[in-house]
């Protein structure tokens, strides 16, 4: 018979599950912003920009996330003043009003960053296929109409390439999830090691990292659910 977990370690668990969504969803939203900014330079008309989001595109695709975490831990943290590492290792509380806000460790930054620009590139060319995949024509059209080029891509443009990016960047945003599993290397503290730590002090292998697997499962899941629900509502909605 099977011994379940005790209350204790389930809420190891749930804290640790908590700062993997809390990083991916921050990680998400900043690599999505960071991509169109990305995009927009890949389509350039200046080849300076554009080289320069080309080359970044093609340096980070092609290292392993794994030593990107590393060289940010610990390439650029012994760039820094000891001060500094010292100050951002600490632990720092601010009361802003009715809210006690926590500096976030020197782990947690240095993961959140590590995964945002890694993810960026990423996010970065899912929407520069989308900006390619509205027809030219429809950019001439609205030239021919007298709107401005920032109108046309406020309006026309960009619309319908995030539409189209729409179902791939999902894509993207489950790959966070799982991608941040590679930050209990640099010690922070999330769901898979959390679940190393359970495993480690109990034992119980099959529970610690089975309701890990059950818990990744269901934040992909409902990822999942939302894409097709966007996708869905966009589908039925009519052209512009």
């Amino acid at each position: 018979m099977i011994d379940w977990l005790a209350p204790k370690y389930l809420g190891w668990l749930l804290s640790g599950f908590g700062v993997t969504l809390a990083l991916a969803v921050a990680a998400s939203a900043a690599a999505t912003l960071l991509g169109f900014v990305l995009a927009v330079a890949r389509n350039s008309d200046r080849p300076l920009f554009a080289r320069l989001a080309a080359t970044f595109v093609a340096l980070m695709r092609n290292t392993p996330l794994l030593v990107q975490l590393f060289f940010w831990y610990f390439g650029v943290a012994a760039l820094l003043p000891a001060s500094a590492v010292q100050w951002l290792s600490q632990t720092h509380v601010w009361h802003v009003v009715l809210f006690d806000i926590r500096w976030p460790t020197l782990e947690t930054l240095a993961g959140f960053v590590g995964l945002t620009i890694y993810t960026t590139a990423f996010i970065g060319e899912e929407i520069r296929a989308g900006l390619r995949g509205v027809p030219a024509g429809q950019t001439h059209a609205a030239a021919a109409l007298g709107l401005s080029r920032f109108a046309i891509f406020r309006h026309v443009v960009l619309p319908q390439a995030v539409r189209i990016a729409m179902p791939p960047l999902f894509g993207q945003y489950m790959n966070v999830v799982k991608n941040s599993s590679l930050t209990m290397a640099i010690g922070l503290a999330e769901l898979s090691y959390a679940s190393r730590q359970v495993e480690t002090e109990t034992f119980k292998t099959f529970q610690a990292f089975g309701v890990a697997t059950l818990l990744y499962i269901g934040a992909i899941a409902l990822i999942e659910a939302v894409s097709m629900a966007t996708t869905h509502r966009h589908a039925a909605a009519p052209s512009r």
